[in-house]
């Protein structure tokens, strides 16, 4: 399987990574053996990027990555931590800390869990408004020359923090999202990546579920029936969009999830999607959208079954739309 390059100075991954968020938090209680081999499965099928919170579960998740590093060749694996997002007991989130000393204070801690001595590829999680970003990358450049850091990435912010950020330290990837449904990113932070050589692991790249095409309108139970976009008018928009993907995926002899992440892959060699899979069940079928070999008449048509700013509702409540960088140039709701 021909491997993806992380920017033009990062390492080569597989094309697809594993995003183990969900093995500890947000998306309702996960089985911790069926986390595992999940993970191991994902390891044998050759996936080398694993990214991971230490915010995930309050460090529950580095600890379940910590017991499978022991069952793997920690070398060849590339390990990806966002930082930074505080949380109380109850798990509520209180604020973020990109400060010079809260990224060493968290890389130790982060470090311990693990059982490792650095981390491949470490960013704060938000950006911090109280910390200007070249003080957060300068902090984690330091940790660069310590060792303890290989690379240095961001998450969801927008373009002009990515060039201020990368001025003072070369940046493999924005870790963002990108989906059919979130395609805000096209405008000017995907270019301003391609500018600077920077990569893009893209999350969401099944908008958390919706574009599984299992989605039942009766998981009001459900978590993410939180986010605007699983709620009344706009989950039925949004799963009628879903349902005309569908169409396109029945040509191609493919499950509806396995044509929305075969879209992301086909949008560049620099994207890595993140797959959320918690089961092994969801790994297979993500990793059959490598078998997918889309040309360009298929992505058209899969984008006129879900064309651009067509998705109902924002990807965040009010709340969380507010904490991203990546969103500053509007509010419209479409990416």
């Amino acid at each position: 399987m021909t491997q993806r390059p992380l920017g033009t100075t990062g390492p080569d991954v597989f094309p697809l990574g594993l995003g183990l968020m969900g093995m500890s938090d947000f998306y309702g209680p996960a089985d911790t053996a069926e986390s595992h081999a999940t993970i191991d499965a994902a390891i044998e099928a050759g996936m080398d990027l694993l990214d991971t919170g230490d915010f995930y579960g309050s460090g529950h998740n580095e600890l379940l990555l910590r017991e499978a590093l022991r069952r793997h060749d920690r070398d060849r694996l590339r390990l990806s931590v966002k930082f930074g997002a505080m949380r109380d007991p109850h798990g509520d989130f209180v604020g973020f800390d990109g400060s010079p000393a809260g990224v060493k204070n968290s890389l130790a801690q982060t470090l311990q869990r693990l059982g490792t001595d650095h981390v491949d590829i470490y960013r704060p999680a938000r950006l911090d408004p109280r910390v200007p970003i070249e003080e957060t990358v300068g902090a984690i450049s330091e940790m660069v020359e310590a060792g303890h850091v290989r690379h240095i990435g961001l998450s969801e912010v927008g373009a002009d923090t990515i060039r201020r950020a990368a001025a003072v330290h070369p940046i493999v990837d924005l870790q963002i999202e990108y989906s059919l449904l979130s395609r805000g990113i096209e405008a000017e932070i995907l270019p301003t990546c391609r500018e600077l050589g920077i990569g893009v692991t893209a999350y969401g790249v099944l908008s958390r579920g919706l574009l599984s095409g299992r989605w039942d309108r009766n998981q009001s139970d459900d978590p993410r029936s939180r986010f605007p976009r699983f709620q009344g008018e706009n989950l039925d928009h949004n799963l009628g969009l879903v349902e005309q993907l569908r169409s396109v995926a029945e040509e191609k002899g493919a499950d509806v999830a396995q044509v929305a992440i075969a879209w992301v892959l086909a949008k560049g060699e620099d994207i890595v999607p993140l797959v959320g899979a918690r089961r092994r069940e969801r790994l297979n079928e993500a990793l059959g959208a490598l078998d997918l070999r889309l040309a360009a008449e298929d992505v058209a048509a899969i984008e006129r079954a879900v064309p651009a700013e067509s998705a109902a509702g924002q990807r965040y409540d009010e709340h969380g739309m507010a904490l991203l960088d990546s969103e500053r140039g509007g509010r419209d709701g479409t990416s």
